[in-house]
Formats: C-alpha cells, sequence, structure tokens
C-alpha cells in the first residue's frame, strides 16, 4: 500500500507556485486572497469574473504557504452533499462518543496528548448541540447548500469544468431496519428543507440502484441531487487556470499576520515578504485562526482530520458515491477509480499521520462490497477546517471590515465554496449578500 507523498497536504511539484517576489510587492494589490484550495480560487475567480463583466479590472493575488490544494481539497471524496444539512453537533451525540472512542479505529478518535489543547472547542461543541441551537444551525446549512447548488453551476461554467461534474445522487445504507429508524428524524429534516430522496428496502431493491453490495445491508436511502467530481484536485486546477487567464496572480507565500495600515492591509510573509493590499480575503483553511489571531481576534477553529485509500481504476464498478452512516466513510468514483475515506481524528495540525485509520476504512469497505479489489491503493490524510457549530466563519475581521473571513467548512468546503465565493465577493463589493450571514458571522461565539 502506497503512501502519498501529500500525506500531511503538501502538494505536488506541479501544483507548486512562484514565490512572491519584490515585483510583486511593488505594486497594491486591490485583493489579496490568503489561501489556493478549493474556496480560495473559486473567490479569486468570482471576483475577475465579475471584473470581466462590469469591464473594470481589480489586481488579485492568490497566496499560499505551499501551492494548489496543498490541504483538504488536494484528496478529499469530491463530493457536492447539498443535502448535508445536519450540524454534527447534534442532540444526543455526547452520550455516543464514548462508544466512538473506545473503538481504536472507529468513526472518531481523540490522540490523549491533544485533549487539554482541544478541550474549549469540545465545550463549544457541547454546547452547540442543544436542540434550539441545532435546529438553527441546520436552516442556515440548508440556506447555504440551497446557494450552492446554484453557485456551483455558475462557477463551473467559469472555469469549463462542468464535464467534470456527474449528478448520479448518493446512497445512504443501512444494516439493520432498527439503524434505518434511527436515521429516520434526520431525513424528516430534509424533507421540511425541501430536499428529495427515496427510501429502499431489501437486498434486491438496494442492487438496483448498486450491483455487488453485501445482502447484509438491508436499507438505504437514495439522494437523487448529490453530485460527484472527476477529481477534486483537478477541479482546483481547472479554476485557478481560469482566474489566472483572468488575470488573477497566483503566487507561493507563507502568510504569517496581518497588520492594518492607514491606506492598506499588510500581508506579512515568512522571509520578509510582504504584499499592500486595499482588501484582504483570509481563506486558509485549517491555518486560519492564526490569521485571525494576528488581528487580535480568537476563532475556535480545529482541525478534523480524515483519511482515505484511492484505489485505481478497476477496483469496483462503482455507480454513485456510498454513505455509510454507521460506520463514518464514504465510497466514492473518484479519477476512473474508487476513493474510500472519512472519519474524524482530532489531532491538531502537526501530529503525524496514522495510516492505521486508511487501512480500518478500506477493511470495513471490503465487508460491504465483497468485490472490492484493494490492491494498488494510495493512502492520504488532510485536515478539515472545524468549527464547533459547524457552520464556517463568512464575513468581516471584528475590527477592520477590509479583512474578509472565508473558512472553517468542516466536511463540506468542496460542497459549499462557490456559494461562499459569491458570498464574499459581495461583501467585498459592499452590495448585499444573498443570505442573512449573522449565523455565519466569525465573531459569533464572542
Amino acid at each position: 500500500m502506497a503512501e502519498a507523498s501529500d500525506a500531511s497536504g503538501g502538494p505536488a511539484a506541479a501544483d507548486a507556485l512562484p514565490p512572491l517576489t519584490a515585483v510583486d510587492t511593488a505594486a497594491t494589490a486591490d485583493v489579496a486572497v490568503v489561501g489556493a484550495g478549493i474556496v480560495g480560487v473559486s473567490i479569486a475567480l468570482t471576483l475577475a469574473e465579475r471584473d470581466a463583466l462590469r469591464g473594470a479590472a481589480r489586481r488579485i493575488v492568490v497566496l499560499d504557504r505551499e501551492g494548489l490544494a496543498a490541504g483538504a481539497s488536494r484528496g478529499n471524496a469530491g463530493a457536492f452533499a447539498f443535502s448535508d444539512i445536519e450540524p454534527l453537533a447534534s442532540p444526543g451525540i455526547v452520550r455516543r462518543v464514548p462508544r466512538w472512542l473506545l473503538d481504536p479505529l472507529g468513526p472518531l478518535a481523540l490522540r490523549p496528548a491533544y485533549l487539554p489543547r482541544i478541550a474549549p472547542w469540545l465545550w463549544r461543541f457541547w454546547r452547540a448541540s442543544g436542540p434550539e441551537r441545532f435546529a438553527a444551525g441546520t436552516a442556515a446549512l440548508a440556506a447555504l447548500n440551497r446557494l450552492a447548488a446554484e453557485a456551483t453551476s455558475r462557477l463551473l461554467a467559469a472555469a469549463g469544468a462542468t464535464s467534470m461534474w456527474h449528478e448520479n445522487g448518493n446512497l445512504h445504507l443501512y444494516e439493520s431496519e432498527a439503524e434505518w429508524r434511527a436515521s429516520l428524524p434526520g431525513w424528516d429534516k430534509r424533507a421540511g428543507h425541501g430536499i428529495a430522496f427515496e427510501h429502499v428496502h431489501g437486498a434486491a431493491a438496494i442492487a438496483r440502484w448498486q450491483p455487488g453490495l453485501s445482502p447484509a445491508l438491508v436499507a438505504a436511502t437514495f439522494v437523487p441531487r448529490w453530485a460527484t467530481i472527476d477529481d477534486p484536485l483537478v477541479l482546483v486546477r481547472r479554476i485557478a487556470a481560469a482566474a489566472a487567464g483572468r488575470g488573477v496572480h497566483l503566487r507561493r507565500a507563507a502568510v504569517q499576520a496581518l497588520v492594518p495600515a492607514p491606506e492598506a492591509v499588510v500581508v506579512l510573509a515568512a522571509g520578509g515578504a510582504r504584499l499592500h493590499a486595499r482588501q484582504v480575503v483570509v481563506a486558509a483553511g485549517a491555518w486560519s485562526h492564526g490569521l485571525a489571531r494576528s488581528l487580535g481576534e480568537h476563532v475556535p477553529l480545529e482541525t478534523e482530520r480524515g483519511y482515505n485509500t484511492t484505489l485505481p481504476p478497476g477496483a469496483f464498478e462503482l455507480k454513485r458515491q456510498l454513505t455509510f452512516p454507521g460506520h463514518g466513510f464514504v465510497v466514492t468514483p473518484i479519477a476512473g477509480g474508487v476513493r474510500i475515506g472519512g472519519a474524524v481524528e482530532l489531532a491538531g495540525l502537526h501530529a503525524p499521520p496514522d495510516f492505521a485509520r486508511s487501512d480500518a476504512l478500506l477493511a470495513k469497505a471490503r465487508r460491504f462490497l465483497p468485490g472490492l479489489r484493494a490492491e494498488g491503493g494510495t493512502r492520504w490524510m488532510g485536515m478539515r477546517p472545524s468549527l464547533p457549530d459547524s457552520l464556517p466563519a463568512i464575513g468581516a475581521a471584528r475590527d477592520d471590515a477590509r479583512v474578509l473571513y472565508a473558512f472553517g467548512h468542516g466536511h463540506l468546503g468542496l460542497t459549499q465554496s462557490a456559494a461562499t465565493a459569491e458570498l464574499v465577493a459581495d461583501l467585498a463589493e459592499g452590495r448585499a449578500p444573498a443570505l442573512d450571514l449573522r449565523p455565519f458571522s466569525p465573531q459569533r461565539f464572542g
């Protein structure tokens, strides 16, 4: 079993960016976007597209510490989960956590040494799981995902990437009628927000949607508007190329701090490089909270580390993405092969990967997909940037409206990237955004 060279988030050589130089810093940028993952490049392209429509031209510079898709955007499951509207912090979840933690390779792991550091985040997570806050969070996610479903088609068209999109739906799979019945309140909530789905019972009926599954799977729910992309990394490359074609500059710079000045915000990077920007967008994924802290603002961002294994073409004839809610993993058709991943590990940004978690997910997949050919896989670990209530931070910094935050999308960064890009573009242009952004306020945690 191979391990991806970018297991901790780093890009391949093909995705490296030219460094920020004195030539770049001599001019003030109109907008500096920090982060070249799916959210950052989507924002840059959306801004450039709007400039083209109105015959204007802002100088837009995208900065990333390593290169294109250096983090969770590189190897994620590649799904647009518009129906995924329930926050992870849900009523009753705290009672399930001990059982998950007792399984060393289960859907949730917490490295003991990291507990003191993450304890404040966990406390906020517990507070967000109350019924009222859960209901409010569900409504906010539903609204954001509705916008995302519309905005994604616009973004893909602008990037020339529409052919990469496959709306084949998703099949949520259950091992017992009791497990399926336990899922029904969540499906009722989705129905209340206009999300279509169909319940399926029996191995024969399930096989019509996906042949080759274990007969141990007795019930399923099919979601038709769920979609996948050929490869999330290739999508980031396409969007970045389209942005560069619109005049956006993409540069490598490890941004360390933002310093407000009268005429601009100074973007300070490692090695003494700096850029003066009239506006700055922080879309640096799991590293974003450090930049907020440089402005004197604490945003409780944590890292949910996810693992996967990508198998080559021929591993399994997969019709659509499969979700196994009881085990916390998904199986996705990706780049002609199959990607098996998921779960959550709480261990921060710097702990080495534990690829036994990738192996455990692969073993579970083999149990439910008996014909799966598991050889020749590549293992990967990515850092999901997550806030305690599962809502991203979208809005202005507390003390400087020239700085806009766009991070903390957790498991839904790809899903919500196009919507976030349009909302940030509205804010950058002084327009009223398409959504009420109060639920996503970066200052909502006090």
